[in-house]
């Protein structure tokens, strides 16, 4: 019976397919408009794609099982198509509503094919119901594994963009972090400031935490194990950025911090660093006269980096 019941099915798509796919895009076009991404063309060919597949499933299972082998190329097909409806901003109900829009064409052409046979209609359209609840569920957890994915993608990226790795000088990186830092972004910007050691040879890092809102123990553990991380590749570590809020705090928390060198600025950080590489500041290029004053320097003056 069941056999029979999936040949109908196979015979009912192939004898209706142009009156189904009429009803099926107008509910598609409607849902698709909004979105502006997905035209007439792209949905004839996915409801084509989709019935073929369909009707050849149905044609030859047995049980019309969703899950039986003979099922793989519609799984295939349906996990494509929620994927790339997850991509270009569908919802899930939306997504869903590929499968299900085909539900109310399907019942007219039955009664229609099956009004003198209730018997039969009632076992094709349980068929149907349980099959396309089965269709219409696997679209919505395709589509929610791709979303995962999607914002899982997004956060590494976001994490690497936050934590950016600046040569400041020969030998001198400077690593501003802004934002909380958890342990996933500290894994972060541990990898790319061991990373950026090893490509420059680095002998110091200025960690700058001006941006980062509160200093808790947690905060101040992944400080150290980056300063830890970073001595081990041969680089020393200045922390600034300490304002007297975060300095408190630090005291208040007992973090022993005595082995790292800190600063209330990245501009002082930097100068400390200038020191240890052996650099300094000097400013050039003041008319005679001016050297000494206290005036202001003129427009063409810079400064260059001096050996000490």
């Amino acid at each position: 019976m069941e056999m029979v019941g999936g040949m109908r099915l196979a015979q009912l798509f192939n004898s209706n397919q142009e009156a189904l796919f009429a009803e099926w895009f107008a509910q598609q076009h409607a849902i698709a408009s909004r979105r502006g991404l997905v035209g007439e063309a792209e949905l004839r060919n996915q409801f084509s794609q989709f019935v073929a597949l369909l009707t050849d499933a149905l044609g030859t299972d047995e049980r019309v099982d969703f899950k039986a082998p003979a099922w793989q190329e519609v799984r295939a097909f349906l996990a494509d198509m929620s994927s790339q409806r997850a991509r270009q901003g569908f919802t899930p109900v939306e997504t869903a509503m590929f499968v299900f829009s085909l539900k109310q064409p399907l019942f007219v052409r039955l009664r229609e094919a099956l009004k003198n046979d209730a018997a039969t209609l009632a076992d094709l359209t349980w068929m149907i119901s349980t099959l396309f609840d089965e269709l219409g569920l696997y679209t919505t957890e395709v589509f929610q594994a791709s979303r995962e994915q999607v914002i899982v993608r997004q956060q590494q990226e976001l994490l690497e963009l936050s934590t950016p790795v600046v040569q400041l000088w020969d030998g001198i990186l400077a690593l501003p972090l802004i934002g909380t830092l958890d342990s996933a972004r500290t894994q972060v910007v541990m990898e790319n400031l061991l990373q950026k050691i090893v490509e420059t040879g680095a002998s110091i890092s200025i960690i700058d935490i001006t941006g980062v809102p509160t200093v808790d123990t947690l905060v101040a553990q992944h400080l150290l194990k980056t300063v830890a991380a970073a001595r081990l590749m041969g680089a020393d570590c200045i922390i600034s950025g300490i304002r007297p809020q975060i300095a408190q705090t630090i005291v208040h928390l007992g973090v022993n911090l005595s082995n790292v060198t800190t600063k209330a600025t990245l501009a002082a950080a930097f100068v400390v660093a200038l020191q240890r590489t052996g650099k300094s500041v000097a400013g050039v290029g003041a008319p005679d006269g001016a050297r000494g004053g206290r005036g202001v320097r003129p427009a063409d003056a810079h400064d260059s980096l001096q050996p000490e």
